[in-house]
């Protein structure tokens, strides 16, 4: 298959961006919108591949919220099993009659005992109830231990709160063509300062008359601001050293290409480098359009307001 005749072959390679070159082994694109890398890895157990910690740090709130919840229960459950197992009768204080009062004084004499909180009505009297009620009680604190070491560790996390446009334009830019794509950052009063940015670039061309992957960093207009108040409007003017040169809507569709984008800068807050990325297929190129402005001044013209909801808004030309 001819591929992209119209590339630079002067154009330097990026050869350090960690993918591979083959075109029999990549599936999809290199990076996830949300900046995760899309790989995944086989051949040696679960358990082996897996790190609860660092899956509990980067999972959703919804999700973290669900597993703690679901967690509390199921372990009450568990021990709910084994005092009935054991017997209500290695139990004092107990007024229910029935199987269903008996099974639910026992959850939250479990659930009291799991806490530490210990109302007093319920006491075990048997030496099994009361070997298996200081276990519990030692799972209980040594979880809570756990569950705030995870909310401290998803709290004072470093993170970027950035927001990523989601289409990359070819706009009009200097009697020329661009490529853009928007970002800002999104929560109040938490500002990046010494801001840089990297734009790569991966597609596949024909290399002795095999198709290969080839990697370019994309030479930008601007790659570093001081600091990232507003809206940031990554610009790569596209000319004879530009890998986008004179490709057309078929070319890059073709090519399979794909941009991946690197943000670090320092956050005052964490008092630490973070870092966000993010990719555009060809499907997430728009060709002939311009961002809209995503910036006002306030009524009274005293502060500029920056509408968040205009991240992603464009017109064609």
């Amino acid at each position: 298959m001819a591929l992209l005749k119209r590339i630079n072959p002067f154009l330097k390679s990026n050869n350090d961006t960690g993918f591979s070159t083959s075109t029999s082994i990549v599936g999809g694109r290199f990076i996830n919108k949300d900046g995760s890398f899309n790989v995944r890895k086989d051949g040696i157990p679960f358990w082996k591949r897996i790190s609860i910690y660092h899956t509990m740090l980067n999972m959703p709130r919804w999700k973290f919220i669900t597993v703690v919840v679901v967690f509390f229960h199921l372990i009450n459950l568990l021990y709910t099993s084994i005092y009935l197992l054991i017997g209500p009768q290695q139990f004092t204080g107990m007024i229910s009659g029935t199987e269903l009062q008996v099974f639910k004084e026992l959850y939250f004499f479990s659930t009291e005992t799991f806490t530490t909180v210990g109302y007093g009505r319920v006491n075990p009297v048997g030496d099994a109830a009361n070997l298996v009620a200081s276990i519990e009680a030692m799972t209980g604190f040594l979880s809570f231990a756990i569950a705030t070491g995870l909310i401290y560790g998803r709290f004072s996390k470093p993170k970027a709160y950035l927001l990523f446009s989601e289409h990359a334009l070819i706009s009009p830019y200097q009697e020329k063509t661009a490529l853009m794509l928007r970002l800002a950052p999104y929560k109040d009063d938490h500002t990046l300062t010494s801001v840089e940015v990297t734009v790569n670039i991966g597609m596949q061309v024909q290399e002795n008359e095999k198709p290969v992957y080839k990697f370019y960093t994309l030479p930008l207009e601007r790659k570093h601001v001081d600091s990232l108040p507003m809206s940031w409007t990554v610009v790569h003017p596209i000319d004879e050293h530009s890998p986008l040169y004179e490709l057309s809507v078929d070319d890059i569709k073709l090519a399979d290409l794909e941009i991946y984008v690197s943000i670090r800068g320092f956050d005052d807050v964490y008092s630490n480098i973070v870092l966000q990325r993010t990719s555009y297929t060809y499907e997430e190129i728009i060709y002939n359009a311009k961002f809209t402005i995503m910036s006002k001044e306030s009524e009274d013209g005293n502060t500029t307001i920056l509408e968040l909801d205009k991240l992603n808004e464009y017109r064609k030309l």
